[in-house]
């Protein structure tokens, strides 16, 4: 579904992200972690379209992406949550998804707009003001409700999980697992607990000063030496 061939992101004289080559299949859930400033975010802002690397492909669906615009991305079918969420001021939790249907799929769908309110429990909230009416959980569930409203077939998480205590994340998680059996959806996560990523990812990349310095299952990703030192330091 997507491949990333040979992606180099550069600012001035800083490689954020240096030559990454990787692929995301069909229903794939794979965890992308690494130290912070590892170029994580900045790899997920080239799929999505808000970066333009300097070098390399990006190819979605057979189709090579790298001069599309965001919305276009959006309604080829990528979607993206944002590590703080970024609820649309003055508007209601229903008029986000309304906002972000429209811009991803072109049109406002209420059914499938009630469909996610009540996936991501909030329902209840329907009506209330995204900005002032939610709590931290429901903010990160309006986060992967937008970006579910745009039809997508590959989600792009960030961190949606961070700043959750214990239980608020494991049933986070779980609704996630339920999202990628649910909504027929592939998932790329960046998240830093290992648990998690364990639990939820058939397979993890990890970045290390922007490059890709190993991939595999989570057994196999989180007992290699250079990402253990890559985290440790030592």
């Amino acid at each position: 579904m997507l491949q990333l061939e040979n992606v180099t992101v550069r600012f001035g004289g800083l490689t954020a992200v240096n030559d990454v080559t990787l692929s995301v299949g069909t229903g794939d859930v794979v965890g992308l972690v690494g130290a912070n400033g590892a170029g994580k975010t900045t790899l997920f802002n080239a799929i999505s379209g808000l970066v333009r690397p300097t070098t390399g492909r990006i190819v979605f669906n057979g189709t090579d992406v790298l001069k599309a615009p965001m919305y276009q991305r959006a309604r080829m079918g990528i979607g993206r949550t944002f590590q703080i969420p970024q609820p649309m001021h003055e508007l209601t939790v229903r008029q986000n998804l309304e906002v972000s249907q429209r811009f991803g799929t072109g049109k406002i769908d209420q059914k499938r707009i009630d469909e996610i309110l009540a996936f991501t429990n909030l329902s209840a909230k329907a009506e209330r003001d995204a900005s002032t009416g939610l709590a931290l959980t429901e903010l990160k569930a309006l986060e992967v409700a937008k970006a579910l409203s745009t039809n997508p077939k590959l989600l792009l998480l960030d961190e949606v999980l961070a700043g959750l205590e214990t239980n608020g994340k494991r049933a986070f998680m779980n609704m996630l697992k339920d999202l990628h059996r649910e909504f027929s959806v592939g998932i790329v996560i960046i998240e830093h607990d290992i648990e998690t990523i364990s639990n939820l990812c058939e397979r993890v990349a990890v970045l290390n000063f922007g490059g890709l310095i190993a991939q595999g299952t989570p057994a196999q990703v989180f007992s290699d030496p250079a990402v253990i030192k890559s985290y440790t330091g030592g």
